[in-house]
């Protein structure tokens, strides 16, 4: 039986913090240490997953240990990280395009093909520096950047197997026309510098003096992820399925920090989520 894969579209500004500081931002979001992507740890993920389904019954408390694991033993189901797959980046052209690259898109084709799950050919030849495959023909700036288009390049089976994963029909809508695909290097750039920075501020409760200044580093509303649940080796698959039926049932998920000040929602949508012709 195939794995299950969900795509998380951000609702809200979404912080996965990674605990560290750089330079000016106090708090980073979390990044794989090679590619520069930021991504939500699978720990995370199975964290809010976990709290989202805990809701005081002993009955439940049984199967959430059944399915995540619990002091004397691992659960029967495995999650895993949330790996970027569109970034959402402002233009003069639009409000925003959203941006992926080759490798995110390699990823995306082998990760299908190991949950057994069937998208066509989601990956395409390497794209050179300076150029975005899209459907605006002449030149873009992405953020500062001016970049040479081509839209004879651009696959449509790419926009077909994304839009399974966007929940909602809105935007999955929008997708053929704001996919910009760039090559891996200028990908990294904009992973690395064009997500939006917030300034937090503690006041003192009756001066109004600042008593703590930090800048904290999100991804933006319209962010997409995805991840993965799969039976741990030979477990009954009844955890994977009981996990999958509560996140198609809630819609929205909570992860990552700053729950009070309401970041961290996601629509969640089951693989695939919608015909090819959504997306046309």
């Amino acid at each position: 039986m195939s794995d299950v894969m969900f795509g998380l579209l951000a609702e809200t500004f979404l912080h996965p913090g990674s605990g560290q500081s750089d330079g000016a931002i106090d708090l980073k979001v979390a990044r794989e240490a090679v590619t520069g992507y930021p991504y939500i740890p699978g720990s995370a993920v199975k964290g809010a997953l976990r709290a989202a389904m805990c809701d005081g019954d002993s009955d439940s408390a049984k199967q959430v240990d059944a399915a995540f694991g619990h002091v004397d033993g691992a659960g029967s189901v495995l999650v895993s990280d949330a790996r970027l797959l569109l970034l959402p980046v402002r233009s003069l052209t639009r409000a925003y395009f959203w941006l992926t690259c080759p490798l995110i898109l390699e990823r995306l084709r082998r990760d299908l093909e190991r949950a057994g799950l069937k998208g066509g050919d989601a990956s395409l030849p390497p794209v050179d520096r300076g150029k975005a495959l899209t459907r605006i023909t002449g030149r873009i700036f992405l953020e500062d950047r001016l970049f040479e288009t081509d839209a004879s390049k651009l696959p449509p089976a790419i926009a077909e197997v994304i839009g399974r994963l966007i929940a909602d029909h809105g935007a999955r809508g929008r997708l053929r026309d704001q996919l910009c695909i760039i090559s891996d290097d200028d990908f990294r750039w904009f992973a690395e510098n064009a997500l939006p920075v917030q300034a937090r501020n503690v006041l003192h409760s009756d001066t109004k003096a600042s008593n703590n200044l930090w800048y904290e580093e999100s991804l933006p509303p319209d962010t997409l992820l995805y991840m993965t649940l799969t039976a741990r080796g030979s477990a009954d698959e009844t955890g994977r399925t009981t996990v999958a039926g509560f996140v198609e049932g809630q819609k929205f998920l909570q992860v990552g920090g700053n729950e009070t000040v309401g970041q961290g929602w996601v629509r969640a949508g089951r693989y695939p989520q919608s015909a090819p012709e959504d997306v046309r």
